[in-house]
């Protein structure tokens, strides 16, 4: 009887780990899917480092607050603060400062549609660096999910505007995206919070743009507007801090599926286009949305 009572409890505490990740991963596609669609916005207001600087400054400073003030985690090592700065300059630094220069010569679709890269690069650098085993059934998710954000991204390609330089840039960034992300599942942080990581690492990541920044500024070119500020607190508050919370646990938890999350991201990426600047939905998009969520369904099938 003990036994039946305990590999029920197991059952239950697994479908619930299983909910968790599900949820988790769905709220990080649609808040990560909106960055683009922000940045767009904010780009109409101000230079990309003026909205990455502050964007990082506020975003760091609030979670620090939380995590040390709030919370009372306590803070990093010495040697941790390395591997936060290297993690920092990766992902924010080098990533998001690459991705705004991006967007201004991309559109919101294709900025959220190059997020669907990340997967098959980490899946890749994950083989090729931790030994991971990619199996068929992960090929075939691929190609279902790959095949999906094609057809649903169709219509949106042959209207938007890029250029070549744009585009060179925004893959280059995903590449570096994707490099943090090993790099980061890969650290040994001690029981270290993840509020604390985030918080630091958009810390330091906003320190090494400051340079950048101060090189590039033009007065001229800022207006501190309504538009700007909503734009800003928008990627400082549910994208900085929530989405990439959410990221981080899911890496945590595994890397390779968690990256399969970011296939739905173009999608819902469309709908906010959709809403905020009057892009079209076609059957495209809903046969693009069945493939992706078969896909997900197949890899979350891996992992059981």
């Amino acid at each position: 009887m003990s036994k039946i009572y305990k590999g029920s409890t197991n059952f239950r505490l697994h479908s619930l780990g299983n909910w968790k990740f599900f949820l988790a991963g769905l709220a990080l596609s649609i808040l990560w899917s909106s960055a683009s669609t922000a940045t767009k916005i904010g780009l109409t207001s101000a230079q990309p480092f003026v909205i990455s600087s502050i964007r990082f400054l506020i975003a760091g400073l609030l979670m620090l607050f939380i995590s040390h003030v709030i919370l009372g985690n306590r803070l990093p090592s010495k040697g941790e603060f390395r591997y936060i700065m290297v993690y920092g300059f990766l992902n924010v630094s080098l990533y998001l400062g690459l991705y705004v220069i991006a967007m201004q010569q991309v559109s919101a679709g294709l900025g959220s549609l190059a997020v669907a890269i990340n997967p098959v690069f980490i899946s890749l650098i994950a083989v090729s660096l931790l030994a991971h085993t990619v199996t068929q059934r992960h090929f075939l998710s691929l190609s279902l999910c790959l095949l999906g954000v094609t057809i649903a991204a169709f219509p949106l390609i042959q209207h938007s505007y890029a250029t070549p330089f744009g585009i060179g840039i925004l893959l280059t960034a995903m590449i570096v995206y994707s490099f943090a992300t090993i790099y980061y599942s890969r650290v040994q942080w001690n029981g270290l919070q993840l509020l604390t990581i985030n918080g630091w690492q958009t810390i330091f990541g906003g320190i090494f743009l400051l340079p950048v920044l101060l090189i590039t500024y033009q007065p001229d070119k800022n207006v501190f507007d309504a538009q700007f500020w909503k734009a800003v607190l928008w990627l400082s508050i549910p994208v900085s801090i929530v989405a990439v919370q959410l990221w981080l646990y899911l890496v945590k938890q595994n890397p390779v599926s968690a990256s399969f999350w970011l296939f739905l991201c173009p999608i819902f990426g469309f709908a906010l286009a959709k809403m905020m600047m009057h892009e079209p939905i076609t059957w495209f998009t809903f046969l693009g949305v069945a493939l992706v969520l078969s896909g997900l369904y197949l890899v979350q099938r891996i992992n059981k």
